[in-house]
């Protein structure tokens, strides 16, 4: 279900701090939706895909604090060098699976909840439907985010699809993970799974 987080691309800089989370959504995920259909380049080509994804998708994440609450209580357990390690290797696992699936969903439409949004306002949910093929029901997929006093706008630090979290799903992973060989275990079996990601991508491009 994480796939569907593409469907959060960025905007230009200068619009960050204006624009509604749910209008970013919107407009955006129109704009990721054209590229994909018509830029025919990005068919078969992983490094293309991924080259979008790093343009459009990193920018509104908050791979930080993702990352902290995937970890749960096992944060403090990192020292400060693994952290940063955690969160390198979370944000390339998400981005690399973005990216092996975007095309899938070229076809599909969003349908964005209106949202009201106070000026004071730091957090809040946006929600969102993707629509299937004919006879199949939408997905609901619902956005976490906040705007920190960074003034770099609204960026997102959870999904939730069909009712499942994204960072929910993961801490069990983790904790699993950390329980039977500590941060190393974890960390190893991050760079491990990258690894094997990036090889099935290099070896379907040169196909």
């Amino acid at each position: 279900f994480v796939l569907l987080a593409v469907w959060l691309p960025a905007l230009p800089a200068w619009s960050m701090e204006a624009i509604s989370p749910d209008k970013l959504v919107d407009n955006t995920a129109q704009e990721v939706l054209t590229i994909v259909r018509q830029d025919k380049s990005l068919q078969g080509s992983h490094a293309k895909i991924l080259d979008l994804v790093e343009a459009k998708i990193l920018p509104h994440f908050n791979f930080n604090r993702m990352t902290r609450l995937a970890m749960g209580k096992n944060w403090s357990k990192a020292s400060p060098d693994q952290q940063e390690q955690l969160v390198k290797e979370f944000r390339t696992l998400l981005v690399r699976t973005y990216s092996n699936a975007l095309t899938d969903y070229r076809d599909h439409t969003i349908k964005v909840e209106p949202l009201k949004v106070a000026a004071e306002d730091t957090d809040t949910t946006v929600k969102t439907k993707v629509m299937q093929d004919s006879g199949q029901q939408p997905v609901p997929i619902d956005y976490s985010m906040e705007k920190t006093n960074a003034g770099d706008g609204w960026k997102v630090y959870d999904v939730t699809v069909a009712g499942v979290s994204l960072v929910t799903n993961y801490r069990s992973t983790f904790n699993n993970q950390v329980r039977d060989g500590g941060v190393d275990k974890l960390l190893k079996t991050l760079v491990d799974k990258n690894r094997s990601l990036i090889a099935a991508d290099k070896k379907a491009d040169a196909r």
